[in-house]
């Protein structure tokens, strides 16, 4: 793939494709409490809204010349913008946010440099790893609760590209090669790749602060690298692998020149409980309750989700995660084979949670406990925070596995990449 195959189309959808109404659940609440905020006027040739250049998924690591790698951050896309004293954080979905992440505002407005366009990921590092349910605490209405938690779990923006440099200038148009050597060229000048433990105590507290806030993400044009990443890189926190077309200029709001691979694992889990699925009428809508006027949906005679579990250093089953990926003759046989443990302990250790804020139906919530001894094989993307981040896909029965066999050590991570 050339320069030349890599140049935007005419009729590209723009950014239509990052309509509020396009997004995952879980990220809408996020960019309905930014959408009430504006974008300063930045006296920059880049203009937020932008839509970032995205990744197209695909199954291995491209292995031929051409292809810089880096990893693949779990956390918030950010566009960070600043122009003297104003600064705006953009959302992949073109909202503000920087008023959820005031530790990341007061960093970039300390840097040397004082006008810059970056695209980078902003992630809450947790020990060797990633958590990314922290980062989605901070999506709170509370300025004082935000205020608060950027203090006791402080995000650092991981920073992968330079789309307006120092002076000004639009690097969009410019292969990705060029692109990061002038970043590389900002971050000698302005952050570090990784914070000097053994920077002298008599540094400043500002210079320690960007240190820690502003980090540049590794990058290999090295195919093994690449590999070692994806084999070892859940020790850091990553979930796969990012590769760009080194001869590419910044595909905005496209997917050309850049693709993602994902780390798929499996684990044997118990079934600690699960969820009914809920009853629609024949056109898919809720129900209508004769009594309130309201939409009733009630349980049906099929098994919506299985809730797996994990068994603690303690002994105790703690909840994970849920599958509910099965086929229709699949979610046929659930219910026969979950009826033998039915109405048992279920989870020992920690529990599905009830309703929260974001929830449009408390019964959502309800879940069945079962006797921790069904143990079957499920394939999740990535683990963060104590449980998987995405639901898991079912593969099969483990009639052959001790429950008790199936501890948290299967998913720990290991030795962290390098």
């Amino acid at each position: 793939m050339g320069l030349r195959q890599c140049r935007r189309s005419a009729s590209k959808p723009g950014w239509a494709r990052h309509a509020n109404a396009n997004l995952p659940t879980l990220h809408r609440p996020l960019f309905l409490l930014s959408s009430l905020q504006a974008f300063p006027k930045l006296n920059l040739p880049i203009q937020p809204p932008y839509p970032p250049a995205e990744a197209k998924s695909v199954d291995s690591l491209p292995r031929e010349a051409g292809w810089l790698y880096e990893p693949k951050w779990d956390g918030f896309r950010c566009l960070a913008l600043r122009q003297g004293d104003e600064e705006a954080l953009q959302s992949k979905a073109g909202q503000p946010l920087g008023r959820y992440l005031p530790e990341i505002v007061a960093a970039l407005l300390a840097l040397a440099e004082r006008r810059f366009v970056l695209d980078g990921e902003i992630v809450i590092r947790s020990g060797a790893g990633l958590d990314f349910y922290a980062l989605l605490q901070r999506i709170h209405p509370a300025a004082s609760r935000v205020q608060r938690l950027s203090q006791e779990t402080p995000a650092t923006y991981m920073v992968f590209d330079l789309l307006v440099d120092g002076k000004g200038r639009s690097l969009a148009a410019k292969p990705l090669s060029a692109r990061r050597m002038a970043l590389q060229e900002f971050a000698a000048a302005n952050i570090e790749v990784e914070p000097d433990r053994t920077r002298s105590k008599n540094a400043g507290p500002q210079t320690k602060l960007n240190s820690e806030r502003i980090l540049l993400s590794p990058a290999s044009a090295d195919f093994a690298t690449a590999e070692k990443w994806m084999r070892e890189g859940a020790a850091s926190g990553w979930d796969g692998v990012i590769a760009k077309r080194l001869d590419c200029e910044y595909m905005s709001g496209e997917r050309t020149g850049m693709v993602k691979i994902k780390r798929i694992r499996t684990a044997d889990c118990v079934i600690g409980g699960f969820r009914w699925a809920r009853a629609n009428t024949p056109e898919g809508k809720p129900k209508e309750s004769k009594s309130a006027g309201k939409s009733e949906k009630g349980p049906t005679e099929e098994v919506g989700s299985l809730l797996l579990g994990l068994y603690n250093r303690n002994g105790e089953l703690d909840h994970i995660g849920f599958s509910a990926s099965f086929t229709r003759e699949e979610r046929k046989k659930l219910k026969s084979i979950l009826k033998p443990f039915m109405g048992g302990e279920g989870f020992s250790g920690k529990a599905p949670g009830g309703p929260s804020r974001w929830t449009r139906d408390a019964r959502d919530t309800e879940w069945f406990p079962l006797k921790p001894k069904l143990v079957g094989e499920f394939q999740y993307d990535h683990y963060s925070g104590g449980r998987f981040r995405h639901g898991t896909k079912f593969l099969h029965w483990r009639p052959e596995k001790k429950p008790e066999q199936c501890t948290m050590e299967q998913i720990r991570p290991g030795k962290k990449a390098t």
